[in-house]
């Protein structure tokens, strides 16, 4: 088992570690794809400190989000809370929040003011609508915002009726992944130039980029069939679920002619029809059903055995708890183990990996204000509260 298998995430990630380090970041509190940002800029080495709001913990929700960063609590609708902020602002290299359009404007905390303060400041703002447009200044959440991206309507259920991937598509990988994209960019071009800027990091708009290739094609007349007869959205029978005899589920991913070729195989059912009308889409119902019986026949760990040694892209569907078991994550370190005063369990680690610089997961998230005296007294000024 490789070393980081083993790797403990309540120990803090030592100096200099990672990528980043030396970035200093601001995290004004917000839920969800803010912090996850923030997250992944201090599992790469940055040095995040929190402003949390007065009598709000998150942990409950968010212990793993709000790892390896210190916390302050501070009001900013007050003189001294804002004084605060601002002059973290003017230490750090990137200012994150995540507030509606124009609130950190009318609280004395927005881009004009910031990078008066200090030009070389990137200015990270996360939000579901962007910055401007008629939606800005409305709420949502992640599947508001799949909804409008036109994304949603491609995850159905049996009746039909669209079911949201969890929140991870909007909030995580169209919100805080490209976040944290745009900020590592905007900080390479403040450190060339000396200019900073505003990266406006709208979830519509990371989700609408995630669709370039079923974009592309809808345009070439590939993805013309309604909802779950094509590639990728539960159509081709060998790119779909299916049940096993223990009511537990396999996946199949056999896209290419080699890979489905081996599935036929493992389930006895390899014949030159069958491999010749793959993509033979007067085929598919056919294929369906007889996969389906196929795959009933066995329980979801004979499968998984039965695919262990060949190359056809088929896997047990996992909870995320036995993920965490699984041999190749535990081999790579994929999920870490939780200890210290954290909630016990397991969390990803540091994404992604890097060959002179890697990165290493934070110790547990902290107890909201654990540094704000030891903030405040680095900044030179009194306590505020």
């Amino acid at each position: 088992m490789a070393p980081d298998s083993v790797r403990r995430a309540d120990q803090p990630a030592r100096p200099g570690r990672g990528p980043l380090a030396g970035l200093t970041v601001v995290e004004v509190g917000g839920i969800g794809p803010g912090p996850y940002a923030a997250m992944l800029l201090a599992d790469l080495g940055a040095a995040v400190v929190r402003v949390d709001r007065p009598e709000e913990d998150l942990r409950g929700t968010h212990a793993v989000l709000l790892r390896g960063r210190r916390s302050v609590v501070l009001d900013l609708k007050s003189d001294e809370g804002l004084r605060a902020v601002l002059a973290l602002v003017e230490r750090s290299d990137v200012l994150i929040e995540g507030f509606r359009p124009g609130v950190a404007e009318r609280l004395g905390l927005g881009p004009d003011v910031a990078l008066r303060r200090n030009p070389r400041l990137v200015y990270g703002r996360m939000t579901g609508w962007g910055q401007d447009g008629p939606y800005a200044a409305l709420a949502g959440h992640d599947i508001t915002y799949l909804a409008v991206s036109g994304v949603l309507d491609a995850f159905a259920g049996d009746d039909g009726r669209p079911v949201p991937p969890l929140n991870l598509l909007g909030d995580f990988g169209g919100g805080g992944a490209m976040l944290a994209l745009g900020v590592v960019s905007a900080v390479l071009h403040a450190r060339a130039t000396g200019e900073g800027q505003v990266v406006d990091a709208a979830i519509v708009d990371g989700v609408a980029s995630m669709t370039a290739m079923h974009q592309s094609m809808l345009a070439s007349g590939l993805w013309a069939s309604p909802r779950g007869d094509n590639l990728f959205d539960g159509g081709a029978p060998f790119y779909r679920c299916y049940r096993t005899r223990d009511d537990r589920w396999v996946a199949v991913g056999a896209i290419e002619p080699p890979f489905y070729a081996r599935l036929l195989d493992a389930l006895d059912m390899y014949s030159p029809e069958h491999l010749a009308g793959q993509l033979d889409r007067t085929w598919w119902p056919q294929m369906h059903r007889e996969l389906e019986m196929r795959f009933a026949l066995r329980t979801m760990a004979e499968w998984t055995q039965v695919f262990g040694g060949r190359d056809a892209c088929v896997a047990p569907v996992l909870t995320m708890a036995e993920a965490c078991a699984d041999p190749h994550l535990r081999a790579r370190g994929t999920y870490v183990d939780q200890q210290g005063d954290g909630p016990p369990g397991h969390q990803p680690g540091a994404v992604p990996r890097f060959s002179a610089t890697p990165g290493q997961p934070g110790g547990p998230a902290p107890e909201p204000g654990a540094h704000t005296r030891e903030v405040l007294d680095e900044l030179g000024l009194g306590r505020t509260d």
